[in-house]
């Protein structure tokens, strides 16, 4: 039976006072891109093993062979190199029968017979990370890299074990880096390449099913539906949007302006809307009801990608809106091919 707490949604970097933490957190953080895969110390797969993050550096003295994560997808790295977490952040947003864990996050644990009684405990970080829950796992390491951890949050864990914070910028990681981070910090970083070379693989044969969505600017939005006045602008540093790119999609000018900020997300109100109209197509989270109630709208409708319907609508608070909102390298081949066929459609709209 899968049983879980609850976490936080993922939406919440986009809303509300966590929006707001998430946003000064950022606002003091380099801008995103490709982490430089060179620990400070070590390796080729030996310990120890440093690795630099925002805060400081952390040394992992030994393999590890209890490994925790938090925050959010963290723990499908390990998962992809075959290891079960002893302890893993519990999932709320996108989690499709309330157990805490996603999909494609389950179908690993099956895979590696850690369901039932064996599975991983799952913290609930609904009101923050449940420091005690992770120390009482004892762990080896703990894998952070693609979080929002504080100093202070890194700080107390870092007393509890090693831990691996954000590189660059907090929500900033990509899904690559993750991997190779996480991967690094576990001893694996070789295999963990191979675990993106193979998702690369994988994006690169769904592209070729799929070509009108090359080259396609998009703006990723996001709206409360029931409060149209303000527009949510992803940045270039957002791991969905860093996501668009592997997807052979660009931002559009208007978008890449935006970064000079160092954030991963602004927002805009309702009548600068008309400053994102040089988007080829949007993406945005709602339901069937969302497209038409933009196109009526005096402002929203000026973006032309909106009034032209070449938008591609994520059905919110769903695992394919999870998978790709914080993508992984285990959500994406989960979600890749559904992902992709919205694009494409949205695509046939472009004028």
């Amino acid at each position: 039976m899968r049983t879980a707490p609850r976490r936080r949604a993922l939406r919440p970097l986009v809303a509300g006072a966590a929006a707001a933490l998430l946003l000064a957190a950022c606002s003091s953080g380099t801008e995103g891109g490709t982490v430089d895969a060179t620990p400070t110390s070590a390796t080729g797969g030996g310990f120890p093993v440093t690795l630099e993050n925002t805060y400081g550096e952390t040394t992992v003295e030994e393999q590890p062979e209890a490994v925790a994560s938090v925050a959010w997808g963290n723990h499908d790295v390990p998962l992809a190199l075959g290891i079960v977490p002893v302890g893993m952040a519990a999932q709320t947003y996108g989690d499709d029968d309330g157990d805490g864990i996603h999909p494609w996050t389950y179908a690993a644990l099956e895979e590696l017979g850690a369901t039932g009684d064996e599975l991983p405990v799952l913290f609930d970080e609904s009101d923050g990370i449940d420091f005690e829950a992770v120390s009482e796992t004892v762990p080896d390491v703990v894998l952070a890299a693609y979080s929002g951890l504080s100093e202070e949050d890194w700080t107390t864990l870092s007393q509890i074990a090693p831990t691996v914070s954000f590189p660059e910028v907090a929500w900033g990681t990509s899904w690559r880096d993750m991997a190779l981070v996480n991967g690094r910090a576990l001893g694996r970083e070789d295999e963990a390449r191979a675990v993106v070379a193979d998702v690369e693989q994988q994006i690169e044969d769904a592209l070729a099913e799929r070509p009108d969505v090359a080259g396609k600017s998009v703006a990723y939005l996001y709206v409360d539906p029931t409060d149209l006045s303000s527009i949510g602008v992803y940045t270039k540093i957002d791991a969905r949007v860093q996501l668009l790119s592997d997807l052979g999609m660009t931002l559009p000018e208007s978008v890449e302006s935006f970064e000079d900020d160092g954030l991963f997300y602004v927002d805009l109100s309702a009548e600068q809307a008309d400053q994102i109209a040089d988007a080829d197509m949007v993406a945005i989270y709602g339901d069937e009801t969302l497209l038409p109630t933009l196109q009526a709208h005096p402002l929203w409708s000026k973006i032309p990608a909106i009034a032209n319907g070449a938008v591609a609508v994520l059905p919110d608070n769903t695992p394919l809106a999870s998978a790709t909102s914080g993508p992984t390298v285990l959500s994406i081949p989960w979600a890749l091919e559904d992902y992709l066929d919205l694009f494409q459609a949205a695509a046939q709209n472009v004028q």
